[in-house]
């Protein structure tokens, strides 16, 4: 009988009973690598499920397009957009009338912006944020707003041209001062004008509607179209204060060609008869209005791109000319002015150079304020036989005396040489002049209005002319 040995088993063998201990610690392992695996799969599969599909929760204007593709969605949506082609509004007052159409407005949804956006959830190349967005979309939802695109320019260009048809200024009443009052002969008048913003907002929230709805709806809106009331009126005529004479200005213009004569004659009746407020600052070019072949002017000699050349309106400086020297008579502040590029003989066939002021819509203009209590009536007058226009203010006179001072030719500049250019539409030998020469100089003259010895303002004018050479054109036609 062989007795065994007791102590450490053999090298190579296991023990016959494992501690309880090591099995409690082996058994999480084995469920996590198990988990591990399951999940690895699940995500595998989940992936292969969603390959090419949009994942689940995603919605588009809480439409559901979880598990369809990027093509399904862009089908959706490209129907309603043809949908919306087909909608119409209509907007009319009496017999005018535009339409906005659905094709015209090329309203409808950014159809691939919106099926990148959706696809893209939950696929940014980050694995922490996509399997973040993945779980948020399947466990709350994940809404996008489908991006509408319009041509708005459209919209407003048609509601701008709808209103240049139907917009009609208010017309102030214009005056005259004789026999001591204030008599109107020229009645005021209402005007109308389309409410740009109210229409925009029609047609917005009628767009609103329609896309909501998806249909295809034909609409007619009535514009809404407001009275607006002129500044002065006829009847207010004897509340204005006016009681006498308060400044003139006078100029000359023998030698004016006939156009320009009726150019002066015409712009300074459209002066005529106006009424400054009190507090209010005159703008010559917006009383004055367009001026064109349309508004009546004719061709006269101009300033244009550094030449003499017939352009619509030539003469129309002669009345600003004539009306700064009113304002200057009266005492009145002077806002705006702008002095002539070059030395213009009219102007000085009755005046020293440099009392003078030049227009030009929309930036060079001529204003000046009514500072005094009560309305200021202008008047003018245009006596061709003696070749001389005369605007007359009639206001309140409040004791203040204007000062002129005598213009001061500061330095002189002689002219360039006569310029001489061929002309092939002038018989050969001929010789047309078409631009006069004029001196250079620096001016200025000072102005002054004090009441009761004290001094109100005082300002100085300056005027810088350049020189300006004689133009001819050579005949060079055999």
């Amino acid at each position: 009988m062989v007795k065994e040995k007791k102590g450490k088993p053999a090298v190579g063998t296991l023990p016959k009973k494992l501690p309880l201990i090591r099995v409690i610690l082996i058994i999480p392992a084995i469920l996590s690598v198990l988990g591990a695996v399951f999940a690895v799969s699940f995500i595998n599969q989940y992936e292969n499920i969603y390959r090419d599909k949009i994942y689940p929760g995603v919605t588009v204007d809480f439409i559901p397009f979880g598990g369809k593709s990027q093509r399904d969605l862009e089908n959706y949506f490209n129907k309603k957009n043809k949908k919306l082609a087909g909608f119409q509004i209509t907007l009319k007052h009496e017999d005018r009338s535009a339409t906005i159409s659905g094709k015209e407005l090329k309203a409808g949804y950014d159809v691939k912006l919106s099926s990148i956006q959706a696809y893209s959830i939950g696929r940014s190349g980050n694995i922490l944020s996509d399997i973040y967005h993945k779980w948020r979309a399947k466990a709350a939802g994940i809404n996008l707003t489908a991006v509408m695109t319009m041509d708005n320019e459209y919209i407003d260009e048609t509601i701008t041209y709808l209103a240049n048809s139907i917009d009609k200024k208010a017309e102030d009443a214009l005056f005259n001062f004789t026999g001591g009052r204030v008599t109107a002969f020229k009645p005021s008048r209402s005007g109308v004008a389309v409410n740009r913003e109210k229409t925009k907002k029609l047609v917005m929230n009628f767009l609103e509607k329609t896309i909501q709805n998806g249909t295809d709806e034909k609409v007619e809106f009535k514009l809404p179209v407001e009275i607006v009331l002129p500044s002065i009126t006829t009847e207010n005529s004897n509340d204005f204060g006016i009681k006498e004479l308060i400044g003139t200005g006078k100029s000359k213009f023998v030698g004016s060609i006939a156009s320009r004569i009726h150019n002066i004659e015409l712009a300074a009746s459209r002066i005529n008869g106006r009424l400054i407020p009190p507090g209010e600052t005159f703008s010559f070019n917006s009383a004055l209005g367009d001026v064109s072949s349309a508004t009546g002017y004719q061709p006269a000699y101009i300033i244009k791109d550094g030449r003499t050349v017939l352009g619509d309106g030539g003469g129309v400086c002669q009345v600003s000319t004539t009306l700064f020297r009113a304002a200057l008579s009266s005492g009145l502040p002077v806002v705006e002015r702008w002095a002539h590029s070059y030395r213009v003989s009219y102007y000085e066939q009755d005046s020293g150079p440099g009392i003078d002021a030049t227009v030009f819509a929309p930036s060079v203009d001529l204003k000046f304020t009514n500072d005094t209590p009560a309305h200021i009536l202008i008047q003018a007058e245009t006596n061709k036989s003696a070749s001389s226009l005369t605007f007359s203010l009639y206001g309140v006179s409040d004791g203040r005396v204007a000062q002129i001072t005598k213009p001061v030719i500061l330095s002189q500049t002689p002219p360039p040489p006569d310029l001489y250019q061929d002309d092939p539409t002038l018989d050969n030998g001929a010789v047309k002049q078409v631009d006069w020469k004029a001196w250079g100089a620096k001016v200025n003259f000072d102005y002054k209005v004090t009441r009761d010895r004290e001094i109100l303002f005082q300002k100085s004018f300056f005027s810088n002319f350049q020189p300006w050479q004689a133009v001819f054109l050579r005949g060079t036609r055999i």
